[in-house]
């Protein structure tokens, strides 16, 4: 139980990495505050928790991390809620369409970018604020492996996770003498839907026919599952990573090593 009676508050909490974290954390003693774009996943997300832990305190909060307002605004209540915010997983991005970079739309890349990189920076600003005033607190960012290499036709999504490994950094740099940690995780490819939804991109009803050669190339030659990359997102939050700080840990297989 490393979470019993800590705080921890999860955005993209409605599916995927952020919900098998948000069900990692429930089982050992968090009291969790959720958020994502989605009521109806949120929900899901909550219901699962309660299935194997009928008291455990869970608030859910639908905002946009785009919205940097509303950042502040579900910080807050956190912290009115709970008293405290002990763990801060800075989860919330979306791929984005697949093109080549001269065919990539200004649209799109400014979307993308708006979620995944001011969107984490959003979330930075707020709770940093909240754990130097603690004199305590961890953070995970969501980076990816492609913010630590390039992965083709992914203009927007891999300059924004590059720019989430900078944030990590920086901020990490800046905080740790306050008792604050900032660490990210690099995931490969795991099978959630946005990784779903871009092998759809790629194959369309073919999909997991592209899945299957996509990761042939991975020296585990599978799919990460969600559960694998929450494991390690819990132990960075967790008091047994004290002294962890500006960390970018690829979960992947070993394939963003491989030549």
């Amino acid at each position: 139980m490393r979470f019993d009676n800590k705080v921890v508050l999860i955005t993209g909490a409605g599916s995927g990495l952020g919900r098998a974290t948000a069900l990692q954390l429930a089982r050992e003693g968090a009291r969790l505050a959720l958020v994502d774009v989605g009521a109806t996943s949120l929900e899901e997300t909550r219901r699962q928790i309660l299935a194997f832990r009928p008291d455990a305190p869970v608030s859910l909060t639908v905002a946009d991390v785009t919205d940097e307002p509303a950042v502040a605004a579900f910080v807050a209540d956190t912290v009115a809620r709970y008293g405290r915010l002990d763990g801060f997983f800075n989860n919330a991005g979306v791929e984005g369409r697949q093109n080549p970079t001269a065919d990539y739309g200004i649209e799109e890349f400014h979307r993308v970018v708006n979620v995944n990189l001011n969107g984490v920076f959003y979330g930075l600003k707020h709770v940093l604020a909240v754990m130097q005033k603690q004199g305590c607190g961890a953070v995970v960012n969501m980076a990816s492996v492609g913010g630590i290499r390039g992965v083709g036709n992914q203009s927007g999504y891999s300059a924004s996770k590059h720019g989430v490994v900078g944030l990590t950094r920086n901020s990490a740099v800046e905080y740790g003498q306050y008792g604050i940690r900032v660490n990210a995780v690099a995931p490969g490819a795991i099978m959630t839907p946005m990784v779903e939804g871009s092998l759809r991109q790629m194959g369309g009803d073919n999909w997991e026919a592209v899945g299957r050669q996509f990761v042939s190339a991975n020296p585990m030659q599978r799919f990460g599952r969600p559960e694998e990359v929450a494991t390690v997102v819990a132990f960075m939050l967790s008091d047994e990573s004290t002294f962890i700080n500006a960390a970018v840990v690829p979960i992947d297989g070993g394939q963003s090593y491989k030549y």
